[in-house]
């Protein structure tokens, strides 16, 4: 056996080892964030169920209209358009969703303007800790994709660390044989 494999073998036991639990703690936010955005659906907590309105496909609701009805909740804190992240129309539900800057969400009827429900939605939060944005952005767009290099490294040299010793070991076994 020659020092040139024995030090690549302690190279990347070392390496594999060291990135694995660098990484580690990157998975296991990909995996309880990613396994939240999941059940969002269906865990209220997460994200509010949605409401139907009394018509749907009818619009009978100005904009003027939707923002005096996020004013008229002091939950929603909002007194201008400017409090408002952003609006997302369901006409086949019949209800539009606001969503304000301070993470509420608002659920109105878009024939009367009646507000259905208000409530907190953490899914934009959890997706924001999933993508690493509620960091910085140059998380997302450096360390993850780094957090992704890594990982391809650890499938490669794990696989290196279980061929190289079967490889070594069936020489063994035709230079005995």
């Amino acid at each position: 056996m020659g020092d040139g494999r024995l030090s690549s073998f302690k190279f990347f036991w070392s390496t594999h080892k060291w990135v694995g639990i660098i990484i580690a703690v990157v998975v296991l936010n990909f995996a309880v964030t990613g396994f939240l955005l999941l059940i969002k659906k269906q865990v209220a907590w997460i994200q509010p169920p949605e409401n139907r309105g009394i018509a749907v496909n009818t619009f009978g609701v100005t904009f003027d209209d939707v923002l005096s009805a996020c004013q008229s909740d002091p939950t929603l804190a909002v007194q201008t358009w400017e409090d408002v992240d952003r609006l997302d129309v369901r006409p086949g539900k019949g209800i539009l969703k606001v969503r304000t800057a301070n993470r509420w969400e608002a659920q109105i009827d878009l024939s009367t303007g009646e507000v259905l429900q208000v409530a907190y939605r953490r899914s934009d939060m959890i997706e924001s800790i999933h993508d690493g944005s509620i960091v910085a952005d140059w998380v997302r767009d450096w360390v993850l994709p780094a957090a992704a290099v890594s990982l391809m490294f650890l499938v490669f040299s794990g696989l290196w660390l279980w061929l190289e010793p079967a490889y070594r070991r069936a020489q063994r076994r035709r230079r005995s044989a």
